[in-house]
């Protein structure tokens, strides 16, 4: 079988929906708690255990997919770009520190999706004063900064819980599959 055919197999596209399902489900879920969700994680450990092209086709779909029922706007293209960057950083650099099943290693993984969720709020701030055509941005900035704790404080959270239960079923499966990415 070729190399293309085999990266997107029935069963990979069916394991990249239950993830997509599973972020959006998680996004839905919290919602009634602000800026915490677990769809952040789990793009993350998507990304770190598979790659950046798996992570960045479920951030694009959970995206969309939440959006439709939460809202949608120009904000979405800022929050799939926003992913990306950080999906784009994570695969390139923190990808290659990612040791899974190691206790020290999740700890700084920990710390790193805390990261993650204020670069998040800092670059959609970024977004959004442009959209909104808002003239100071550190005053913008500023006052959502306790919603980017909020997010940092839960993607911690959300990574010590999920990745002792998500990376093995995810590195078990895409091994067993030979799914997983080069990139």
């Amino acid at each position: 079988m070729s190399r293309s055919r085999q990266r997107f197999s029935v069963q990979r596209i069916a394991i990249l929906a239950i993830f997509i399902s599973l972020a959006y489900v998680g996004r839905i879920a919290f919602q009634f708690i602000p800026n915490v969700q677990p769809m952040t994680v789990i793009i993350l450990l998507i990304t770190l255990n598979t790659g950046a092209i798996d992570g960045v086709i479920v951030a694009v779909l959970s995206i969309i997919l939440s959006n439709t029922l939460l809202g949608m706007g120009p904000w979405t293209i800022a929050q799939i770009v926003t992913y990306i960057i950080l999906i784009g950083f994570t695969g390139l650099i923190a990808k290659h520190f990612y040791r899974p099943l190691n206790k020290y290693n999740r700890i700084f993984f920990a710390a790193y999706a805390f990261l993650i969720g204020l670069l998040y709020g800092f670059i959609i701030s970024i977004f959004s004063v442009q959209i909104y055509g808002i003239n100071n941005f550190w005053a913008y900035y500023l006052r959502g900064v306790s919603f980017d704790l909020a997010h940092a404080v839960g993607n911690a959270i959300f990574y010590i819980i999920l990745d002792p239960v998500i990376s093995p079923l995810i590195r078990k499966y895409y091994k067993k599959h030979t799914l997983i990415s080069k990139d």
